[in-house]
């Protein structure tokens, strides 16, 4: 059975620069054209399952504004990239 993750976007410091929509593995990443950061940016965020909290997207934001989490046997637990 595959890993289970899923991402948290902090809002206040995604630029929507596309870097970690690129990079996902698992393309399941996307920008959000419905939404508006406060600074004016379309935030990331996690558009269909399949999401395997491999880290590749929190690495790779410049701006660190992405958090990892996945599921374990001892429960959800932030990533470690």
């Amino acid at each position: 059975m595959p890993l289970k993750g899923w991402i948290e976007v902090n809002e206040l410091y995604c630029k929507g620069c596309d870097v970690c929509v690129h990079n996902c593995p698992q393309n399941v990443l996307a920008l959000n054209m419905e939404a508006l950061t406060p600074k004016g940016y379309h935030p990331a965020y996690l558009k269909l399952e399949g999401c395997t909290g491999c880290g590749v997207c929190a690495i790779v934001c410049p701006e660190a504004a992405i958090t990892v989490y996945r599921e374990s046997k001892a429960g959800v637990v932030p990533a470690k990239a």
